[in-house]
């Protein structure tokens, strides 16, 4: 038996018929998502997210939405700041963050949560760069009478660009330090996410001491972002394992199209 483990920066939902069709399909038993909302309370629906004259639309329930979309799946909702959404006249305060979705037949023997720069904003979105977090889970898998480790971040934002600075290094290792605390070190280990970071970053040589090596640029891959991507710069998602971590396939997925990130799907044995 495999299991499968998919990574996506969810963008808000702003596909949202093409997101929740995928994750039907692919029926990952563990989903790693970034960019998602919560809005407790509220019903499914558009709102508009501002910030300095970008507004972009955003689904202001979407983790309850893949909830519903993958009712198999406990889910975990790992939030980083509490702002406002705008739909015409109506305000409403949804928080933003991680979701992590593990099959009900797998057993979540441990975890971690914590934040990798920032700490959680309740009254606003916060300063550029934002709050960010990672959430890391051990796995036992009764199909395979094993367990694995498993942690997903989304990387702060520093709005010029992705090159390494300290705040960048700090948070590679909080996440090392967060990863540690689940993770007993004698058996597979797998970190992704969006890291927003460049394939030369520091980031990568703090995992390293882990045992953590890229199946990304490992594969010679040099795109995980779709075409609602208009920028330069097509590196942002990355997906690392151990050496004792028994590969099956490993894809980033260039189609469907659900975010403007693309998916990365590792199954593993």
């Amino acid at each position: 038996m495999t299991l499968r483990i998919i990574s996506l920066n969810a963008w808000g939902g702003r596909l949202h018929e093409a997101l929740i069709n995928y994750v039907r399909h692919a029926n990952p038993d563990v989903l790693c998502l970034q960019e998602v909302l919560r809005t407790p309370g509220a019903s499914p629906g558009w709102a508009v997210y501002r910030d300095a004259g970008l507004e972009l639309p955003q689904r202001t329930n979407l983790f309850e939405e893949i909830s519903a979309a993958m009712p198999g799946h406990d889910g975990f909702f790992c939030p980083t700041s509490r702002g406002e959404l705008f739909d015409g006249d109506i305000v409403t305060a949804a928080e933003f963050g991680l979701a992590t979705f593990v099959r009900k037949t797998h057993s979540v023997i441990a975890q971690g949560l914590d934040f990798v720069h920032g700490s959680f904003s309740a009254d606003g979105w916060g300063e550029h760069p934002r709050p960010r977090n990672a959430h890391c889970i051990r796995l036992f898998s009764r199909d395979n009478a094993s367990t694995v480790t498993i942690a997903h971040m989304h990387g702060l934002r520093d709005p010029a660009g992705k090159g390494d600075t300290a705040a960048r290094e700090e948070q590679a290792e909080a996440l090392v330090k967060l990863i540690k605390r689940v993770w007993p070190g004698d058996e597979g280990l797998v970190v992704c996410g969006d890291f927003n970071v460049l394939p030369d970053s520091a980031t990568f040589k703090v995992l390293a001491r882990l045992g953590l090596s890229d199946l990304v640029t490992g594969n010679g891959l040099v795109d995980t972002r779709t075409s609602y991507y208009l920028k330069q710069g097509r590196y942002a998602d990355y997906m690392l394992v151990t050496p004792g971590v028994n590969i099956a396939e490993f894809k980033v997925v260039e189609a469907p199209e659900v975010s403007d990130h693309r998916a990365l799907m590792l199954d593993i044995m």
